[in-house]
């Protein structure tokens, strides 16, 4: 996305805006969406996922307005970028875990650390369902090239042949050396963090150094403890 008037609004790596399109039933419904690019540049780039319901559940009312009607030349309401979940400039080692969607701040990361910040430690771990529902994948790897210290794994949940950086089944981080003074971006459903979280914090890794981001309504903030595996 770019602005219409040319006017760049500046963000951190990690923030998100909101996007408001005006429905077909009149309504007019904002959701929020990661900068899914670093900083550098005119353009902002979100990453949508399309929700379909399941088990009677309705879709995703601007999502699929999005994948419907969203293209070259449309016009949309975008609110100045905002949020918590920033990339620090420490040289501490950086751990990104995500799930599914939530590789959107890890993409934007990688993005910003690649220009920047290309000798940083990052470890990389992702789960998702299956290859063909990894959003960003080629856009993540191609930007880890450039980075001279690098650790990345991905597990798929449905089944997959494993090799030197792909696993199949759940994320499992045992086993897995981590510095126990790493900085930790999680992204993903709530209950998928709540259990990284807590196997981190059982090894030894200090719960203020753990920071993520939860897509909707934070009803974990208060007690993040509670849920944690």
């Amino acid at each position: 996305m770019e602005p219409v008037d040319g006017q760049r609004a500046p963000h951190r790596t990690g923030q998100y805006v909101a996007v408001a399109v005006d429905l077909p039933d009149g309504t007019r419904q904002p959701r929020q969406y990661t900068i899914s690019s670093s900083a550098p540049g005119a353009a902002l780039r979100v990453t949508v996922k399309r929700v379909r319901g399941v088990d009677g559940a309705p879709d995703g009312q601007v999502s699929t307005w999005l994948h419907e009607n969203a293209q070259v030349g449309t016009v949309l309401d975008v609110s100045q970028p905002a949020g918590d979940l920033l990339l620090d400039d420490s040289d501490d080692a950086l751990v990104l875990i995500s799930a599914g969607i939530g590789i959107t701040p890890v993409a934007a990361m990688v993005d910003d650390l690649a220009q920047r910040r290309p000798d940083r430690p990052v470890h990389l771990f992702h789960v998702d369902r299956e290859p063909d529902t990894h959003a960003l994948v080629s856009a993540v790897r191609g930007r880890a090239q450039h980075l001279s210290d690098v650790r990345a794994l991905t597990w798929y949940t449905a089944g997959v042949e494993e090799g030197p950086s792909v696993r199949s089944g759940r994320m499992d981080l045992a086993g897995i050396d981590l510095p126990p003074t790493a900085r930790v971006f999680l992204c993903g459903p709530l209950s998928f963090m709540q259990a990284v979280r807590g196997a981190l914090t059982a090894r030894g890794i200090a719960p203020d150094r753990i920071d993520y981001e939860v897509f909707g309504p934070d009803l974990w903030a208060r007690h993040p403890e509670s849920g944690a595996a």
